[in-house]
């Protein structure tokens, strides 16, 4: 499908990357597939490097603009409506830009497709909730509908972010080139990357690599993760009372596109957040998902419900559950678990490559609204 609607994306960043991460693969991936795109976010600072020709306007289809500029007037003034407004992670489009929008002449006919893109979720009330219209009851844009989208490991659900290109750029990566370009000295160590917020349990699974018989390349992303591994490796003490099976490379920031990379390069992913467990189920690599850890736990459930649906081995499961901090156990010895992780994972993947994407299921979704028609008042 090559619709060429134009899309509003609005993101709001609360989660380091995540928000930003996610918004930006969707925004790029639709842009490929000849939409025209606005992203509008209130921190674009991560894409400086996650994708610097994004903020200098060089990216075809994508236009980033300060989340400010969505209440100025004259710069909306000067911008065509678009056709579909999309609202990522439960924040708000600011109400002048809906005044301005809302007050002016229809060119198309039809109010856009407004969605509320939520997180990602295995949990049984995504399925339900997926694709249900939502009437707006009050302010500026009473009579207005939005239509909840909820992205999921189901058929039933709103789908995956993964762009059409993906499997012949993997199929074509090559794994020692890539090492070189980035520095990174490989000798046939058994490769990590550590992308996580603070696990309980990294200091007993750096312990465990640094006496492990077979060698071990920790590829350590920057920020929260270069911190933890920091604090591990104070809290288990110095390496020669213990081996010295382990080194550690702490990367600097990378593209998307690199990131992607580095978990098709690496033996073991340790990733953190919803976009990059999605970006390792296609590395088809073994990995373990530090889940973003919520105050009231609600994680835990939503944790459970992902090994649930994608049927996670007994291994990993309690793997995930200590890794995360839900029970307090031991970890299994990697260099022995990953084996059996290995072939769950490119059945898994294998499984999912058989449903429509992520963007690929919002351009059904919209077009099938746009065709059953609708007035400025939202009705159906």
């Amino acid at each position: 499908m090559n619709l060429a609607y134009r899309w509003d994306i609005f993101c709001r960043v609360i989660d380091n990357y995540g928000d930003i991460g996610v918004c930006w693969r969707l925004a790029a991936d639709l842009a490929q597939r000849g939409a025209q795109v606005r992203l509008w976010v209130d921190d674009a600072s991560a894409l400086a490097w996650m994708a610097p020709e994004a903020l200098a306007g060089d990216w075809p289809g994508v236009h980033v603009l300060p989340w400010n500029d969505a209440i100025d007037s004259r710069v909306l003034g000067s911008l065509a409506p678009a056709d579909v407004w999309v609202e990522a992670f439960g924040c708000e489009i600011p109400p002048p830009f809906l005044s301005h929008r809302l007050t002016q002449p229809l060119i198309t006919g039809a109010s856009p497709v407004w969605i509320n893109l939520e997180y990602l979720s295995a949990e049984s009330f995504a399925e339900r909730s997926h694709g249900l219209a939502s009437p707006v009851l009050q302010g500026m844009a009473r009579g207005q509908t939005k239509f909840f989208f909820y992205p999921g490991f189901t058929a039933p659900s709103g789908g995956l972010l993964r762009e059409p290109d993906l499997w012949s750029r993997q199929e074509n990566f090559n794994r020692s080139a890539w090492l070189a370009e980035q520095g990174i000295r490989w000798q046939g160590e058994h490769l990590v990357s550590l992308f996580c917020y603070e696990p309980p349990a990294l200091p007993s699974l750096l312990a465990q690599w640094r006496q492990d018989p077979q060698p071990t390349l920790l590829l350590v992303t920057p920020g929260r993760a270069a911190a933890a591994m920091r604090d591990a490796l104070s809290a288990i003490g110095p390496a020669a009372s213990m081996g010295d099976a382990l080194q550690i490379v702490e990367l600097a920031p990378m593209r998307q596109t690199d990131f992607d990379r580095l978990l098709w390069a690496c033996d073991l992913n340790l990733v953190r957040g919803e976009d990059s467990v999605v970006r390792a189920l296609w590395a088809g690599k073994p990995f373990i998902w530090q889940i973003y850890p919520q105050h009231d736990d609600a994680h835990h459930a939503k944790l459970r419900a992902f090994l649930d649906v994608l049927g996670a081995p007994a291994s990993l499961r309690q793997t995930h559950l200590v890794w995360n901090g839900i029970v307090d156990d031991a970890l299994p010895q990697m260099s022995e678990a990953i084996a059996p992780w290995a072939a769950w994972t490119l059945r898994t993947r294998e499984q999912l490559r058989t449903q429509d994407d992520l963007a690929t299921r919002l351009e059904v979704f919209v077009a099938s609204k746009h065709a059953a028609g609708s007035d400025r008042s939202g009705r159906r």
